[in-house]
């Protein structure tokens, strides 16, 4: 028998490689793990759609994991208390405020467990770097995707592809798909204006309305919604986080059926 070593070399290039391959051309690629991202994740693959998740992070949770201000709480309405029990995630009401509480690592925890264990496929490590685009009609057709460490380097690397029937940018408060789609692909009109000041309030409830597809095959979906359409950010109340991500399931799993 071949040394341990080796062994361990063939096994993880072997698998890793027939995965990437199985993954290269998905019905669904979600750019972000983070809780719009994996709960869309969660709601397409239960309704049997092929879905990736891309994180350029070695990490699940987007802007979870710091809670308030480093404090470990996190807080949501009771609109999203279905989408909790969905993923088995505890809660308990505040003594004071009509707001109910979660410990901001079994958020993070549960909702990769949840999207995971649906059937969606988590790679971490990938930095999505442009777009695949077709002509007539002007339409998204995948991703171009490359290691993080390789653009962290600085080093000059060709990338490769992903295509997909549909992409989500729900990389929060940057929206770095969109960014790139308005830059690249100007006939598109995309304008990303930033978010807006806090009003909490507010936003909770206009970031799920405003979910949805920007250009047919891209959508959007959590924070990367206020920064497309200039929308007041709300601090660690998640509750339109994902509530727009289940919408954002949704409406692109009404669209596939259609086509």
């Amino acid at each position: 028998m071949k040394e341990l070593e080796l062994r361990i070399s063939r096994a993880i290039l072997r698998n890793s490689v027939r995965e990437l391959i199985e993954y290269s051309d998905v019905d669904v690629v979600i750019v972000g793990a983070g809780p719009s991202g994996l709960t869309a994740a969660r709601y397409l693959a239960m309704n049997g759609f092929r879905v990736v998740v891309l994180e350029r992070r070695l990490s699940f949770g987007g802007g979870i994991g710091g809670g308030g201000m480093l404090f470990h709480k996190i807080v949501v309405s009771s609109e999203a208390l279905p989408i909790l029990n969905d993923f088995d995630i505890k809660y308990y009401r505040d003594d004071e405020e009509d707001l109910y509480m979660i410990d901001s690592s079994e958020l993070m925890a549960k909702l990769a467990v949840g999207a995971i264990n649906a059937g969606a496929k988590i790679f971490h490590g990938i930095h999505v770097e442009d777009v695949i685009y077709r002509e007539n009609p002007l339409r998204i057709t995948g991703v171009v995707i490359q290691w993080s460490a390789v653009v962290m380097s600085g080093l000059h690397v060709d990338p490769l592809f992903i295509t997909s029937r549909a992409v989500v940018d729900a990389t929060g408060h940057d929206a770095e798909v969109l960014q790139i789609v308005s830059r690249k692909i100007p006939e598109v009109g995309i304008s990303l204006p930033g978010e807006s000041s806090a009003y909490s309030e507010l936003s909770e409830k206009i970031v799920v309305e405003k979910t949805g597809m920007v250009i047919p095959g891209l959508y959007v979906a959590g924070m990367a919604v206020a920064a497309l359409y200039k929308l007041p950010r709300m601090g660690p109340i998640f509750s339109s986080m994902l509530l727009s991500g289940k919408r954002v399931a949704e409406i692109i799993a009404n669209d596939l059926k259609k086509k």
